[in-house]
């Protein structure tokens, strides 16, 4: 068969063979009883990894979002986050669906910030009757839709201030935290200091096949094992998928940077194509995002390389994601860029 390069996501990454030794010898015990050994000591790594007293082991980032946004906000409380959000666009509106809560989206800035005024603007009084009551806020980083934008620690400590002053929790959508660690040279524990909860996924970047962990007060950590529960997610002996979670926090971080690498080497390569428009400057860590200038579309550019065995996604009509990842190498991204300067100059 062809060798295929998947750069559609960094959820496509296999699991390390470190990790597939790990999961048959994990000892396992029934997790919804608190039982299981792997489960707890990925829980309580993860908790000390993002410094939190406690954590959750989850079976995806669309339920651990789904479950910090049921612990904080009260049904009918709005939900301040931005128009590009993964958890406003990616994840079938779960908190009305699921939590009779209200979106409030404020525009999201290019380099993934939400601004602080319109924050603030978007607190409605609590005492009038007309309005929903506000809920919580919600940040992510790195953030998808924005290139993998990394929000920088005194940005997020000013959004705490913000919300502490609104007597509002915050959370974090920390699917891609660690990138933004790597990136900005920090603890991941310092980058989650400010938020009262953060989901913090272990099965895009950090190549486990399944899973996130969500992380904050004993207190928090309580309340949202029993949404876990409501939601199906208690998974009895999953010490078997836990056990390579373990193996992504202990040995798949530091390699970060290397995705980060190969990210930078293809967006400075595309620049050089003028039928394509990116800044190197912007791609922060392992997504880069390409405008594809007309008569050329994204949907034709793909198709043609699809043809090549390449995968890649668009988040719109004129704009292509090729995400970097463990299981992508240096000679896999040359080869991409020689078929894509064939394409484009023929």
């Amino acid at each position: 068969m062809p060798h295929t390069i998947d750069l559609r996501s960094d959820t496509v990454t296999k699991p390390t063979p470190q990790m597939r030794r790990a999961m048959p010898e994990a000892p396992v015990g029934d997790d919804v009883f608190g039982e299981d050994p792997t489960v707890n000591k990925l829980e309580e790594l993860g908790a000390a990894r993002l410094g939190k007293e406690a954590a959750l082991f989850v079976a995806s980032g669309t339920m651990g979002n789904l479950i910090s946004v049921l612990t904080h906000a009260p049904r009918g409380a709005e939900v301040i986050l931005g128009d590009e959000s993964h958890i406003y666009h990616y994840e079938q509106g779960g908190a009305s669906a699921v939590g009779s809560c209200v979106f409030h989206p404020i525009a999201t800035q290019p380099n993934g910030h939400l601004a602080l005024e319109q924050i603030k603007a978007a607190v409605r009084d609590h005492g009038n009757a007309h309005y929903a009551a506000p809920g919580l806020i919600c940040l992510e980083n790195t953030h998808n839709r924005c290139g993998g934008a990394v929000l920088s620690l005194n940005y997020c400590r000013e959004v705490r201030a913000l919300a502490d002053q609104q007597k509002l929790p915050l959370h974090l959508d920390g699917a891609r935290l660690a990138n933004a660690a790597v990136a900005l040279q920090v603890p991941l524990k310092d980058l989650a200091h400010p938020f009262h909860s953060v989901q913090f996924d272990l099965s895009k970047g950090l190549g486990a096949p399944v899973g996130g962990l969500v992380a904050g007060s004993h207190d928090f950590i309580h309340q949202a094992r029993r949404y876990r529960k409501l939601l199906g997610g208690g998974m009895r002996q999953a010490g078997v998928i836990a056990a390579a979670g373990i193996v992504a926090l202990e040995t798949m971080i530091d390699r970060l940077g290397d995705d980060h690498a190969l990210a930078q080497h293809l967006a400075k390569s595309l620049a050089k194509h003028e039928q394509l428009a990116i800044d190197p400057v912007s791609v922060a860590t392992n997504i880069v995002m390409v405008g594809v200038k007309a008569p050329l579309t994204a949907r034709s550019l793909l198709d043609q390389l699809r043809g090549h065995h390449i995968l890649a996604n668009s988040p719109g009509p004129d704009r292509i994601r090729f995400v970097t990842h463990y299981d992508v190498t240096r000679a896999d991204i040359d080869a991409v860029l020689q078929v894509i300067a064939t394409l484009l100059n023929p």
